[in-house]
């Protein structure tokens, strides 16, 4: 594992045996450098609270000691989703810890995390994202030159050729005609390689968290707006070094996450009355129109990769909240 996955500021045995249990996430399960990232910071405040009250040893850790340093995180201004992402993180390298010898018992077995408040994401009406995917696609005719830019748009403001401005277009198009249709996360969009794509069943294969694949379909408007990005706009950008990657950025590099979050904040905030997403939005407006229409839960959880069907869930509150603000609205005996 990458030095960079944990704070640099570790020092001294209770930080190596953090630095081991990181190990063990990034290579023996698989998780992701940010989920990782996650887990350093949270034990190495853990870490700093067993200093400050004379804990010297993993081995002499007690539930007290975890209930004093959540209160310590909870008093400092931390939302509940915070002490309770640090509930989660205590209780894996707790177990972790006591599987490896490093202490007796787990003191995390009676931790609780603090209910969190049920919280209900932005989605788009169905109406505003078909104007948010129709724009999209008649800035490709148009040759690119709506007025919507995103971080590619504005480097190449200096006077990048005709072609680049259609290829980044088409691209952007693609993009998020992909991510509405699939649902997908960012991070699994920009990992796709032009290989995932199964154009004869409109199918992408997805690497998603903990690496476990799923295989999801997409329907026409996508596969029109890939076609075309493969067949004109990624030949405009690619670069001898771009690899198999699907998604370009202006320079021929596989493009980031940041440049994805520009193109969805970009094509979003100019639809008047829309919610300014990021990429996450768009799949939680995709899970909402499916659950909208009919779809039942467990084809939700397979399309998105939840791992637990209690995640999906949160798309019923979603669409009851909605049918409840149409009623409020329209009924004459609201």
């Amino acid at each position: 594992m990458e030095v960079a996955h944990y704070p640099r500021t570790m020092s001294g045995p209770a930080a190596s045996v953090i630095e081991r249990f990181l190990d063990h996430l990034s290579a023996e399960r698989e998780r992701s450098h940010h989920t990782v990232r996650a887990y350093a910071g949270d034990l190495e405040s853990l870490r700093h609270h067993l200093d400050e009250v004379g804990v010297g040893s993993w081995g002499d850790l007690t539930l007290t000691h975890l209930r004093g340093w959540l209160a310590g995180v909870s008093e400092s201004g931390a939302s509940r989703t915070t002490v309770a992402r640090r509930v989660s993180s205590a209780r894996t390298f707790c177990r972790w810890a006591k599987k490896q010898g490093v202490m007796a018992t787990d003191p995390s077995v009676r931790l609780t995390a603090p209910k969190r408040h049920a919280s209900l994401p932005d989605v788009l009406q169905a109406s505003q994202a078909a104007q948010i995917l129709d724009s999209a696609r008649d800035r490709t005719s148009a040759g690119g030159t709506g007025e919507i830019r995103s971080s590619d748009a504005a480097e190449r403001a200096g006077g990048e050729s005709d072609p680049t401005t259609r290829a980044v277009a088409l691209r952007d198009a693609a993009v998020l005609e992909l991510l509405y249709a699939t649902g997908m996360r960012v991070g699994e969009l920009v990992a796709l390689d032009e290989a995932s794509l199964d154009e004869t069943n409109r199918l992408v294969r997805v690497m998603g968290k903990g690496r476990k694949e799923r295989m999801v379909p997409y329907g026409a408007p996508a596969e029109t707006a890939l076609r075309l990005w493969r067949s004109t706009g990624r030949p405009a950008l690619a670069q001898a070094a771009s690899g198999p990657a699907l998604f370009l950025g202006v320079r021929g590099g596989r493009i980031d996450q940041r440049q994805v979050r520009s193109i969805v904040h970009a094509a979003t905030s100019a639809v008047e009355g829309a919610p300014d997403l990021a990429p996450h939005g768009l799949r939680h407006s995709a899970a909402t129109h499916l659950v909208e229409g009919g779809a039942d839960l467990r084809t939700v959880q397979e399309y998105l990769g939840h791992a637990s069907l209690s995640t999906t869930q949160i798309y019923t509150h979603v669409s009851a909240e909605r049918l409840r603000a149409g009623y409020v609205q329209a009924h004459p005996r609201a």
